[in-house]
């Protein structure tokens, strides 16, 4: 004899709208308590088959479908079953489904199963070599437009939740695999390119994902650093704008940066107030200076493996003052010392970055961003001698 929770989970399936819609409604609520996802738990064969099928109908009964999923999915072992279900697959066709009126439900729920490897590869596409980064793309473009829109609008009030604005947690998670990441820098798809430039965005979640998602990246520096320093035009300010603190800087310091990033702080502007998001942008830039000060210590024989972009991207870094004309020096023989003192006299004056991350420390209270403003002062000093930064990714 059925139980009253298989029966519940039966009238999921009615054929009935009303009694379909009360039952949604009911299993939605149970999955609000640890003792009804518990219940559901043992059921999960069932009931998450016909949860998601309910995705599909109308308002009333998708939108408690997807809440009721959105909870579930917070348990790893019932992820995993979504996943193995080809739930992915199932929210992405729904997300873009013309009309679809569940959009934030279903990104926090692709939030929710990238908490898993499986769900990472899943929504990557991996193994499907037509098919593979789609998804990706479609977030992403949904991600920036979304963001356009909502700023085209000035009714749009900070009270009304960009759906779109959780994909940063996509991105985030999706980017601490290793095949998230080269995706992410592959130039072609030009990816971070758009998500970086999400930074300016209002919205703290929004922020939050694109530093997140930065950071992650440049654990891919010591072999995606030419695909970083190529978009160095977008990635510099969103490094060190967070970073530089409350001063407003003269034109002494700002006539050694980029016009983007000499104007933003030669005027009175509101700071990251997320310590987090700070942590971050420090932590990407030591990611970065690490490899610098690596082709450093490597010798003259490394530079047998640059080419003339890596060149240019040396360049780029000794703008940032991570590596000195004498470091350099030992790179290379006299004549290409020479052109790049010059190269370098150039890119120095067009990026001030010591002087920002000076500024920066000076007026930081937070301890923990402080240490990670004195672990890039410690590589500096020290460079061989400093240790190796921590492999995990953000969470």
């Amino acid at each position: 004899m059925a139980t009253e929770l298989e029966e519940l989970i039966g009238f999921l399936s009615a054929p009935s709208p009303p009694v379909k819609k009360a039952a949604v409604d009911i299993v939605r609520d149970l999955t609000g308590s640890e003792d009804g996802l518990h219940s559901l738990s043992n059921y999960a064969n069932t009931v998450l088959p016909s949860l998601s099928r309910l995705l599909s109908d109308d308002k009333e009964v998708s939108e408690p479908a997807a809440e009721a999923l959105v909870n579930l999915s917070q348990n790893a072992g019932l992820a995993a079953k979504m996943v193995e279900m080809g739930l992915i697959k199932i929210a992405m066709d729904m997300l873009y489904k013309p009309g679809s009126s569940i959009t934030r439900l279903l990104v926090m729920l692709l939030v929710n199963l990238t908490q898993l490897d499986d769900g990472i590869s899943s929504l990557l596409q991996i193994g499907d070599d037509k098919m593979q980064g789609l998804y990706v793309m479609k977030l992403v473009r949904s991600f920036c437009r979304s963001s356009e829109t909502s700023a085209s609008h000035s009714f749009v009030t900070p009270l009304q939740d960009d759906p779109f604005d959780h994909v940063g947690s996509i991105l985030v998670n999706i980017s601490k695999k290793e095949e998230g990441r080269k995706m992410l820098l592959d130039p072609k798809r030009g990816l971070l390119k758009q998500i970086i430039r999400q930074f300016d965005s209002s919205s703290l979640l929004r922020k939050k994902g694109v530093s997140g998602t930065i950071r992650n990246c440049c654990f891919e520096a010591e072999n995606q650093l030419q695909n970083l320093l190529l978009i160095s035009e977008f990635l510099w300010p969103a490094l060190l704008l967070p970073v530089a603190g409350n001063k407003i800087y003269g034109e002494h310091d700002t006539s050694k940066m980029p016009l983007e990033l000499g104007s933003a702080l030669s005027i009175d502007r509101e700071r990251v107030k997320d310590p987090e998001i700070r942590v971050q942008a420090l932590e990407a830039i030591y990611l970065i200076a690490l490899q610098f000060l690596k082709i450093q210590n490597f010798g003259p024989g490394y530079l047998g493996f640059l080419n003339a972009s890596s060149t240019l991207g040396l360049f780029t870094l000794y703008e940032f003052g991570f590596i000195s004309v004498k470091g350099i020096a030992c790179m290379h023989d006299k004549i290409f010392c020479s052109s790049l003192q010059e190269a370098g006299r150039r890119a120095l004056w067009s990026v001030n970055g010591p002087r920002i991350l000076q500024v920066g420390y000076e007026d930081e209270e937070d301890p923990k961003v402080m240490e990670a403003y004195e672990q890039i002062g410690s590589l500096l000093v020290h460079g061989s001698e400093s240790e190796e930064p921590s492999t995990t990714t953000s969470k």
